[in-house]
């Protein structure tokens, strides 16, 4: 399917081919136009000394990408976290479609590099400028929408940005388990946690990961995430609650005793 939507394609305007695949190749999408892509890198500092009409930057694809990413964020969330109530779930989606957090995407990937814009906007460090960088990921995905469809524009989303969810929450999350698990350590005389992925499963745009915690060679707890650090943290967090009920045991059966 790969090759054969190379070979239907049409010729891109402006990039090379040999730069058209490396950009595809960062965002894991080939197109079949093109010209749609381009025109999602395309900035508004570009139209004149390119001499094109305001219609040919990035913005309406912007505007479509931004509402297919609320669509598949929203759905995903809501099939992931079934217990959580309205509230929770608006406070998940404004995290991972929040401009940090796509401009931070963007950059990792060097979307930056290949944002069509004017010689001002590149002198004055326009290819890492967050909010150019948002809107021309929000773009991207509305290329890819209207290249393949929702269930290619999902599958992006899912494999490119919410694969990170977990993470980033726990970033935003005042309690952080396995801090709490090392320091418990220290305060015992005990070596550092021991952390290691004992099962995967699912696709690899959408695994999930089992991670095993162990102190002294002793497993205290399991817990499972969309990534290994996710993993672990909620692996700590079992540990924790099981050393809870430990020392709690040890309690009872000093009471007993006396």
């Amino acid at each position: 399917m790969y090759l054969l939507r190379r070979l239907l394609r049409k010729k891109a305007a402006v990039f090379s081919e040999v730069r058209l695949r490396e950009l595809e190749e960062r965002l894991g999408y080939c197109f079949r136009e093109p010209l749609l892509l381009e025109k999602a890198l395309r900035h508004r500092s570009s139209l004149q000394s390119d001499k094109l009409t305001a219609s040919s930057a990035n913005e309406q694809l912007e505007f479509l990408g931004d509402a297919v990413l609320g669509l598949v964020t929203a759905e995903y969330l809501f099939r992931s976290y079934p217990r959580e109530d309205e509230g929770k779930l608006t406070k998940y989606k404004s995290v991972i479609v929040s401009g940090l957090m796509l401009s931070k995407y963007a950059a990792k990937i060097g979307l930056g590099d290949f944002i069509l814009m004017g010689s001002g906007e590149i002198r004055s460090g326009g290819r890492t400028r967050p909010t150019i960088l948002e809107d021309a990921f929000e773009a991207a995905v509305g290329a890819i929408y209207l290249d393949g469809g929702l269930k290619a524009a999902r599958r992006f989303i899912e494999s490119r940005l919410l694969v990170f969810l977990e993470d980033e929450l726990e970033a935003v999350s005042n309690q952080n388990f396995k801090s709490e698990l090392l320091e418990y350590a220290q305060s015992c005389g005990l070596p550092q946690p021991f952390y290691s992925v004992v099962d995967s499963v699912g696709p690899d745009h959408h695994k999930t990961f089992i991670v095993q915690v162990s102190l002294e060679g002793r497993e205290l707890g399991k817990g499972s995430g969309r990534s290994k650090k996710s993993a672990e943290q909620r692996a700590a967090q079992a540990a924790l609650m099981e050393l809870d009920k430990i020392e709690e045991r040890k309690k009872t059966e000093i009471l007993n005793d006396e």
